[in-house]
């Protein structure tokens, strides 16, 4: 008999776990810190920001630089990556039966994102993994503190009706690891592109296959 109890919610991050923007994301986003005059390849990009706002990662940029980010940086970072999302952005895979198995068997499934509202409409869309969430999207521009802080998990449950210790966290960085855990609620790490001891070592359970999720959380999956 299985220890594991299925929660009422499951939250999930959005990048690297439902789309697989991270490669493409990070990517630009180096480049464009290379505009700001330092030098920080992909791999220092996503071990240093990953799963960050962009508030976050700005005044990191801002305390390394000791001056402002330029007028317009932002914006100009943004239009790269929404057209780069328009182009190859493709939903992780597995993730879409994975949803459907979890709402199949009762429970409720949100986004709560380190990315803006408008980001996530670009990624969700584009991949079509948008109608699975309505009415149910997040962003950490709602709350005074992004991850690892645990008030967007905290958010996303109040505003879902559900108590944090009945839901489960999706997530892909130590930094959403961490928020989950500080918000009372389970936390699972989606390994495919990060590495999986640092997540375990956060509080995750580390699991590399979206078909896997479902049994983790007590869920059958149909055969």
């Amino acid at each position: 008999m299985s220890t594991v109890h299925s929660p009422d919610l499951v939250i999930f991050d959005c990048d690297g776990v439902l789309v697989d923007s991270e490669p493409l994301a990070n990517a630009l986003l180096a480049e464009a810190v290379g505009e700001l005059g330092l030098s920080m390849t992909v791999e220092e990009v996503v071990h240093t920001y990953v799963g960050l706002s962009m508030k976050s990662v700005m005044s990191d940029l801002e305390w390394r630089t000791g001056r402002p980010v330029p007028p317009g940086w932002l914006d100009a970072l943004q239009a790269r990556t929404f057209d780069a999302f328009r182009r190859e952005l493709l939903p992780v895979r597995g993730v879409a039966a994975a949803i459907a198995a979890l709402r199949a068997a009762g429970l409720s499934v949100c986004v709560a994102s380190s990315g803006s509202h408008e980001k996530m409409g670009v990624s969700l869309g584009v991949t079509g993994l948008a109608p699975l969430f309505r009415g149910a999207i997040f962003s950490a521009s709602s709350v005074p503190r992004g991850k690892p802080h645990p008030d967007l998990f905290l958010y996303a449950a109040a505003r879902m009706g559900i108590p944090p210790e009945r839901a489960a966290v999706v997530e892909d960085s130590v930094p959403g690891v961490t928020a989950a855990r500080a918000a009372g609620m389970r936390a699972l790490g989606y390994a495919e592109r990060t590495a999986p001891d640092r997540l375990a070592a956060a509080g995750a359970v580390v699991f590399g296959d979206m078909g896997a999720l479902p049994g983790l959380l007590d869920v059958a999956t149909p055969v």
